[in-house]
């Protein structure tokens, strides 16, 4: 990995091994706008993966850390592209975070930010050259505008969110009735927390779901399980419906300071029982016994999704997809569809 240093208006910028300041995943944990996949297990996982090399990158003003930036590299077709997240892994957000930025006033904060986002892109121009460059922050990431500022398009996208700081009666009542009557449906079946083994299953099963309708699907069983393994415990959490001795379905969620995200699953429907809809509430029900607070949905852009996720009277929450580059030339096209 390169050690190259970058100064830009008093911030310097450059790979987390060039610095002994602090460690990677304590700056994660400091900034409110990361999530599970910042971490540093999450980021060897995706490099690993999606044969894509990591660069770290944090930047300092002085000795207080501003802000990081993972970047994944990826050289395909003699080209060279950036991304964050990495490409074809289905990791929803990714991207900027900054530190120590909600003491500053407004007019502080937002120069430390451009400067921020500016070095950094400066210094991925400068050691990776990317042809074509796709950033998804964490919708806690608002200020998009540095981006902009830098000839990079703005697409606006959306998630879901359910607030689950009700307590369990109130949660309820506001879903819609037919949810509220399937997530009290008794029958012989048993939703649990499981391990690799529902991992597979759950993953599997969105994978011939996917190869049903054509359509391409980059997450592996394997992506999963070393997350499981590698992620602090209670981090990576297969919630499974076993009817009649099988997994009938499932979701693997992923939890993260206050947030459980719903990521991959939900690909079976069971003619009997509202699988979805047992697992979705079983994991809010036991996320809420923990103390998280809201449940991300991943995801509100699909019209033939929405309408199920919406019966949970979920926010809905913005979120942005940046891109940078020649994607509109036959070659780049062809390439940047094959690696999503």
């Amino acid at each position: 990995m390169s050690i190259s240093i970058l100064d830009n208006d008093g911030i310097t910028i450059g790979p987390a091994d060039a610095f002994d300041h602090h460690d990677w995943n304590d700056l994660v944990e400091r900034s409110p706008q990361t999530n599970v996949f910042h971490r540093r297990e999450s980021l060897a996982v995706q490099a690993d993966h999606a044969n894509a090399r990591l660069h770290a990158l944090v930047g300092y003003k002085g000795h207080e850390p501003v802000g990081i930036f993972p970047v994944f590299e990826k050289r395909a077709g003699g080209m060279s592209m950036a991304f964050s997240p990495a490409p074809s892994l289905w990791v929803s957000y990714l991207g900027p975070a900054l530190l120590n930025f909600r003491k500053l006033k407004r007019r502080k904060r937002e120069r430390r930010t451009k400067r921020f986002v500016r070095g950094c892109l400066d210094w991925v121009d400068r050691e990776v050259g990317p042809k074509y460059t796709q950033v998804r922050p964490d919708p806690a990431f608002r200020d998009v505008r540095p981006f902009e500022w830098n000839d990079y398009e703005i697409d606006v996208r959306h998630t879901y969110s359910v607030d689950l700081t009700r307590d369990e009666d109130d949660l309820l009542k506001s879903f819609s009735s037919d949810a509220r009557n399937n997530v009290r449906t008794e029958g012989d079946y048993r939703v649990y927390e499981g391990g690799p083994d529902e991992i597979e299953a759950i993953v599997s099963q969105v994978r011939e779901r996917h190869d049903e309708q054509d359509e391409s699907y980059g997450v592996t069983p394997s992506f999963v399980i070393d997350l499981h393994e590698r992620l602090p415990e209670g981090t990576v959490r297969p919630y499974a419906c076993e009817i009649d001795g099988e997994v009938a379905g499932g979701m693997v969620a992923l939890e993260d300071g206050d947030t459980v995200y719903r990521w991959q699953g939900g690909a079976k429907h069971h003619r009997d029982l509202p699988v979805n809809d047992l697992v979705d509430w079983t994991i809010m029900a036991d996320a809420m016994d923990r103390g998280i607070e809201r449940y991300d949905l991943v995801g509100a852009n699909e019209e033939r999704l929405c309408g199920y996720k919406a019966k949970f009277a979920p926010r809905l929450r913005a979120h942005y997809t940046l891109e940078k580059g020649n994607k509109v030339t036959n070659a780049l096209s062809s390439v940047y569809q094959r690696l999503r």
